[in-house]
């Protein structure tokens, strides 16, 4: 009988300090630049400072990248653009500085850790950081059969809860969170469709490397066949989970959850991280008043989670590649906000706008055309 109790994160999370808001948006109105002038920079800055708890808001200074990483055995039938169970390569070209988040990172300077949960490889081609948490090599083929045992599926959602908590004790001030996975947005598009309650071809997106007509169809006769299998389950998402989902995408969703617990904000990349995020909200309703959306990818599962928990990105470049890179893209934008309400100074007391002069009642003074008077009352 597991001893993880979902219900437990509902108690748990509380949403951002309002107080602290109604503070930050009260200090925006007495800065110099009008209110509404920065655009989505007030909101954001306004966000933030209630993540905190904090007027001024403080800068985001330790922001860290966080990738989950998996194989999927629904890959197997042809609905990546990449060969089945060849994640490996990518994590190995992340930490090898090949990848466009890698680029990113090192520019801003953001430190990148990579948690492997579900692997195609033997362990030890990884760096053991990288491999400790991994709860077995490659998924199951979720239009068959489970992507995992209950036991590995409360493992993988441990082992989320336990990064973040690892993540919150070292300081990091804000989490990119992103994927490494090859199969990984079909997992993602049935747990959206189940969750949202739509068919397959709602939901079913070209992916990271924009598959043809054809890999289009097998996804989305996979995604279709998923469903079935997950619909009976909807009532428990760490069963959901586990037969439709992977051991990266049960650790993403303890992961946020853990991240709403312990008040460190998340910035979401992708449709993989959207639908982990939505299977959250579904277990706690205040949990995504801790995430941003960074971007649209252009994948339909995507904008139909990001609906559903009525988060708006932030950016729209179409950017597909996924491990981050939207993520990273938005990172700059947040620190601006954050300056910005921090930094500007307030208007002086004595330059509020005078009250317009008080009609004297003389009924000598007679204006013109123009309104204007002259010495005499006459009009000039």
């Amino acid at each position: 009988m597991s001893s993880l109790n979902l219900d437990d994160f509902t108690d748990l999370i509380e949403r951002p300090d309002g107080g602290i808001r109604r503070d930050a948006e009260a200090r925006r109105e007495r800065q110099v630049v009008p209110p509404g002038s920065l655009g989505r920079l007030d909101e954001l800055g306004e966000w933030l400072a209630a993540a905190q708890s904090a007027v001024p808001v403080r800068p985001v200074e330790q922001p860290r990248v966080v990738l989950f990483a998996g194989d999927h055995g629904v890959a197997e039938l042809g609905v990546s653009a990449r060969p089945a169970g060849s994640a490996a390569e990518l994590v190995r070209e992340v930490l090898e500085g090949g990848r466009p988040v890698s680029v990113l990172a090192r520019r801003l300077g953001v430190p990148v850790r990579i948690v492997d949960m579900a692997l195609d490889c033997d362990p030890e081609a990884l760096p053991a950081d990288v491999v400790r948490h991994r709860v077995r090599r490659g998924s199951g083929r979720i239009d068959i059969e489970d992507a995992l045992t209950a036991q590995e599926a409360e493992a993988a959602f441990r082992a989320g809860v336990a990064v973040a908590d690892e993540e919150a004790d070292s300081g990091t001030d804000l989490i990119v969170l992103g994927d490494v996975s090859v199969g990984g947005t079909t997992a993602a598009g049935v747990l959206v469709g189940a969750l949202c309650g739509v068919d397959a071809s709602v939901v079913t997106g070209r992916g990271g490397l924009a598959i043809d007509d054809l890999a289009w169809m097998r996804k989305c006769a996979a995604i279709r066949d998923a469903l079935r299998r997950a619909r009976p389950v909807l009532g428990d998402q760490l069963q959901l989970l586990a037969a439709v989902g992977g051991a990266d995408l049960a650790a993403m969703t303890g992961f946020l959850l853990q991240c709403a617990v312990r008040k460190l904000p998340v910035v979401l990349d992708g449709v993989v991280t959207a639908a982990c995020a939505l299977v959250g909200q579904r277990i706690a309703f205040r949990a995504p008043d801790w995430w941003l959306a960074a971007h649209d990818s252009g994948e339909p599962g995507q904008a139909k989670a990001l609906d559903r928990m009525a988060l708006e990105p932030l950016l729209t470049h179409g950017v597909t590649v996924g491990e981050a890179t939207g993520g990273l893209l938005a990172l700059p934008l947040i620190q601006s906000a954050a300056a910005l309400a921090a930094e500007l100074p307030e208007k002086p007391e004595d330059s509020e706008t005078p009250e317009p002069p008080t009609e004297t009642g003389d009924p000598t003074a007679t204006e013109g055309p123009a309104g204007a008077v002259g010495p005499t009352g006459e009009a000039n």
